[in-house]
């Protein structure tokens, strides 16, 4: 299921997603905002769990890993 919405875009951004589209990189300019947003959904899931093993730590041996992710300053952008 799908909810038609409106939303402003700048228009650069309209232009980036024209230009994709008529590359044939993506199907249509919905499809392009939906990757997007669904690639954005998982970063803040993926920072919600860095904070989290932050906060109360690793069950096991990956603490080195949970440190990295979590000071990644490009991963937290």
């Amino acid at each position: 299921m799908s909810t038609q919405i409106t939303v402003r875009l700048p228009d650069d951004v309209v232009a980036f997603l024209n230009d994709a589209v008529s590359a044939g990189e993506e199907t249509s300019r919905a499809a392009l905002v939906t990757k997007a947003l669904q690639r954005e959904i998982r970063r803040w899931a993926a920072l919600r769990d860095a904070e989290l093993l932050r906060g109360k730590g690793a069950a096991d041996d990956l603490d080195e890993l949970v440190a990295w992710t979590a000071s990644n300053t490009e991963f937290g952008d």
